[in-house]
């Protein structure tokens, strides 16, 4: 027998039943979000962005890398570095077209605001949310079951446009990866997962909050301009109004903390932190990602992070953007479950 807060007891049968309850319906409602998602035409629409952008991205890493390796060869004052190149397919573009890193850190948050941005709002509208809540399940499963599905549905295109790159710039290059490079690799597409998972609780907050889809919409985006367009700017400001470098006696003392301040002004845009923590995990050479002194220089040996290393310098970013999401999911929960559904 266990106690409930109302101070009744409840039979273990009982709260096994509730569990079992609580289990069918978020089962059900994941596979029927999964289904909605699948054959619905934003989905077609995701799908075909997905798959130029992985075509476009191998097309310019193969050929950023061959146009390197050529002009290496006819000038011997060019210099190349042929060290873990199959990094390179993820890292390099070719004339005007973008990295495979790039072009997912711009591409990724519309996925996760196209996935949320109507998930709650669209179905009261339509009535529908009045229906679903009257049947005999619990109704955190509903807000659960919709996020668990949309980020099933990221992980899966993430991770398959990840492995294609890898596989299709190994067919035309040739180029074979080592197992660092492959543990790299994956862990920088599960940080992907997690940075376009955020976006998908920030969408899923505006449609909690908001009544027309439309609205969610457009404040889902205007905050994306924000943190990747606004925020360096507005960062910059802040730092040079704290600490002004106009002149030589001005950058003489306050470059360092006008360069802190706007490295940690900008480490609020989760843009930001996936940028900077990418980098890292894709190219070993990146040894700091703070303000180095020349003491801190003297004596240090030029070579590349090994794995660990370079996890130990990313580590905050990864757990900065789990609570980040956490925190957005968390809102849109509290505020789903204490909002009053009528219908219509």
């Amino acid at each position: 027998m266990q106690k409930t807060a109302a101070g009744s007891t409840v039979s273990a049968a009982e709260e096994d039943k509730r569990r079992n309850i609580r289990y069918h319906s978020l089962t059900a409602l994941y596979r029927k979000e999964m289904a909605d998602h699948v054959t619905s035409k934003r989905f077609i629409i995701i799908l075909l962005l997905v798959i130029a952008m992985t075509i476009a991205s191998v097309y310019g890493a193969v050929t950023g890398i061959t146009s390197a390796v050529k002009n290496a060869a006819i000038d011997p004052k060019a210099s190349f570095d042929a060290s873990y190149m199959f990094l390179k397919l993820y890292t390099t573009g070719g004339g005007s077209i973008p990295s495979y890193m790039s072009l997912i850190a711009l591409i990724g948050p519309f996925i996760g605001l196209i996935l949320g941005f109507d998930s709650i709002n669209a179905e009261k509208n339509s009535g529908t949310l009045n229906r679903l809540v009257s049947q005999p399940i619990y109704r955190d499963s509903i807000i659960i079951g919709k996020f668990l599905a949309s980020m099933t549905l990221i992980a899966v295109m993430v991770l398959s446009t990840g492995i294609a790159v890898g596989c299709a710039g190994f067919l035309t290059s040739g180029i074979k990866p080592t197992g660092e490079e492959i543990v790299r690799v994956l862990i920088f597409l599960i940080y992907t997962v997690i940075y376009i998972c955020f976006w998908l609780a920030m969408a899923l907050l505006f449609s909690v909050f908001t009544r027309h889809a439309a609205t969610s919409a457009l404040a889902s985006i205007a905050l994306w301009l924000f943190f990747a367009i606004f925020m360096s700017l507005l960062a910059g400001i802040l730092a040079n109004a704290a600490y002004p470098v106009n002149t030589e006696y001005e950058q003489a003392f306050n470059s360092l903390n006008n360069y802190n301040l706007n490295l940690n002004l900008n480490r609020i845009s989760p843009y930001y932190l996936y940028s900077e923590a990418a980098s890292v995990l894709m190219n070993p050479a990146t040894r700091a990602i703070n303000a180095v002194s020349y003491t801190q220089l003297v004596g240090a040996l030029s070579s590349y992070l090994s794995l660990g290393q370079s996890l130990l310098l990313v580590w905050p970013h990864l757990v900065g953007l789990l609570a980040l999401t956490f925190a957005a999911f968390t809102i849109s929960y509290v505020g789903f479950m204490r909002q009053e559904i009528r219908g219509n």
